[in-house]
This record gives structure tokens, C-alpha cells and sequence, in this order.
């Protein structure tokens, strides 16, 4: 069984950064396509970034490239997305998700294993 955790949410200001961690369990992350998603109040869940098992390729939203970098450490077994120039756009409960290959990496419905998200709040 995969365990995920997130950690590392907050309430920020508009301009400031946060590091987002996700700790895995169970199940070297070096298995898996990681991702990160997020939903905002009245929303769908959106694909924000995905990093491939062998943490050679990374995909991103069109709305984050430049601000945000999905990264993992093997020996932690964790994967983080540092988020810069927050915008009030980008608060939304962040979720760390998995799966098996990187085939429809954006596709939510397809990943395997979901942390319980944390929540990011950029004020304005």
C-alpha cells in the first residue's frame, strides 16, 4: 500500500513562495509518475505539475511555467514543488498524486494513489 503526505501549505502574500513536500511510503517514488493537483473552492481538480519515475522529464500547467518547479529526492523518497510569485489565482488544496507511467500524466482520473492535500491561500 502507497502512502502520500503533503505538508509545507500555507497562507502567503501575493509575490512570496512556498515549498510544497509530499512524503511517500511503501513504494520507492522512482516507481511512479508523480503529480501535483489542485482545487479551488467550486472548482474541478487541475493538473498543476508531473515529474517522470525517473525524474528526467517534467510537465507543467501552461498557467505555472516559470513560477513553479516539481522536483524528488530518491533517498527521501519525496516529491516537492516550490512555488514562486504566488498569485491569488494559485490558492486552491494542493494534492500529491502517483501512478504508473507517464501516459495522460494531466489526467487525474488515471493517477493510482492521492495524498490528502494541503491547503495554499495567496492573499491579494
Amino acid at each position: 500500500q502507497v502512502q502520500l503526505v503533503e505538508s509545507g501549505g500555507g497562507l502567503v502574500q501575493f509575490g512570496d513562495s512556498l515549498r510544497l513536500s509530499c512524503a511517500a511510503s511503501g513504494r520507492p517514488i522512482n516507481t511512479f509518475t508523480m503529480g501535483w493537483f489542485r482545487q479551488a473552492p467550486g472548482k474541478e481538480r487541475e493538473f498543476v505539475a508531473a515529474i517522470s519515475a525517473s525524474g528526467g522529464t517534467s510537465y507543467y500547467t501552461d498557467s505555472v511555467k516559470g513560477r513553479f518547479t516539481i522536483s524528488t529526492d530518491n533517498a527521501q523518497n519525496a516529491v516537492y514543488l516550490q512555488m514562486n510569485s504566488l498569485k491569488p489565482e494559485d490558492t486552491a488544496v494542493y494534492y500529491c498524486a502517483a501512478k504508473f507511467g507517464t501516459f495522460r500524466y494531466s489526467d487525474s482520473r488515471v493517477y493510482n494513489y492521492w495524498g490528502q492535500g494541503t491547503q495554499v491561500t495567496v492573499s491579494s
